[in-house]
């Protein structure tokens, strides 16, 4: 049996401000930026050697979570020149910029596959980071907890500044075995109604999606799935190590018959718009771009084939820069 599981868990982490702090309206950015300068500093050895060249990189704790690079050799669904990041952080999803000593403020952190493991990394990061302040002005921090959080919406407490111990903790599992072998052997979802005509899906965070080589708004079907299904089959590939393959079915046969079967779904309204938005990067010294759009759309047609992996996609993201938060969206009632 084919297998495509993919193990993942949501973790939130709770800050608290230790003086005044300067934040950006969209977060994204600050966060994962301060994170991945203190993140070299705790698991790098070689802070000044370039990953791609470093003799450690094969067994870096840095280099596999924040330098996520295909082996030379990768073809798969065609040439990959970087795969996603194992993980998500997701800043607060408030306008406020200007948080005041003593005011508190969360981040969603989730992690993929193998990268579970290193929450511990994670925290001590984070704990760092609001040492060395964050935003305008260097304001500094304090992480005080952090809980993980299940599909049901229970939370449970597994880390505190008083005790400086992580508690174990399970984790959840997006398996879409099933739904790829009844696309590969019947076409369709076994058991399945095809009652499901419209969906509304609503993009909360600047998403970034290309097609033909440019970044595109005008989001047909087939360009979602499409970019969807890569997202996933490589977060699987590269970081689910407990997800064996039957070579007799082959890895990119479902994605082929999904794409074909995406051209007959319509869009029936799309309320999408661009936001621009730019960040610092340290690593190349200078300003980008990193605009996406945001809203909503409604697609038309026999959707049941796809919520499985659209389900998936309102967890794991979509899209370019999802390290940063952005790609995000939920499935609207």
């Amino acid at each position: 049996m084919k297998v495509m599981r993919i193990p993942y868990k949501k973790f939130t982490f709770l800050l608290e401000a230790a003086e005044e702090i300067h934040l950006p309206s969209y977060k994204g950015s600050t966060f994962r930026g301060a994170f991945g300068v203190q993140f070299r500093k705790v698991a790098c050895a070689l802070k000044k050697v370039d990953c791609r060249n470093c003799l450690l990189r094969q067994k870096c704790v840095y280099a596999y979570i924040f330098e996520s690079y295909t082996p030379d050799d990768s073809s798969i669904m065609g040439r990959v020149n970087a795969i996603p990041h194992p993980f998500i952080i997701e800043p607060p999803e408030e306008d406020k910029q200007v948080y005041s000593a003593g005011q508190t403020f969360s981040i969603g952190l989730i992690l993929i596959g193998v990268a579970i493991q290193y929450l511990p990394y994670f925290v001590y990061t984070f704990d760092l980071l609001g040492e060395n302040g964050i935003g305008r002005g260097r304001g500094k921090c304090r992480l005080k907890e952090v809980y993980t959080a299940n599909p049901q919406g229970d939370s449970a407490l597994i880390y505190s500044s008083a005790t400086r111990k992580v508690a174990p903790f399970g984790e959840e599992c997006i398996d879409l075995s099933q739904p790829i072998l009844s696309v590969l052997e019947n076409g369709c979802m076994n058991g399945a109604k095809n009652d499901c005509k419209e969906i509304s899906l609503r993009f909360l965070t600047p998403t970034r999606l290309k097609y033909g080589g440019k970044l595109t708004i005008d989001l047909e079907f087939h360009v979602f799935i499409r970019q969807l299904l890569r997202r996933l089959f490589l977060l699987r590939q590269y970081y689910c190590n407990d997800s064996p393959v039957d070579n007799k079915l082959p890895d990119d046969g479902y994605h082929r018959m999904l794409i074909d079967k995406a051209f007959a779904i319509t869009v029936k309204t799309s309320e999408l718009r661009w936001n621009d938005w730019e960040r610092y990067s340290r690593r190349q010294d200078t300003r980008m771009k990193l605009g996406g759009f945001v809203g909503e759309i409604v697609y038309a047609g026999d959707i049941s084939l796809f919520i499985p992996f659209i389900k998936a996609g309102e967890i794991l993201h979509v899209g370019k820069g999802t390290s940063f938060g952005l790609g995000k969206y939920t499935i609207k009632p």
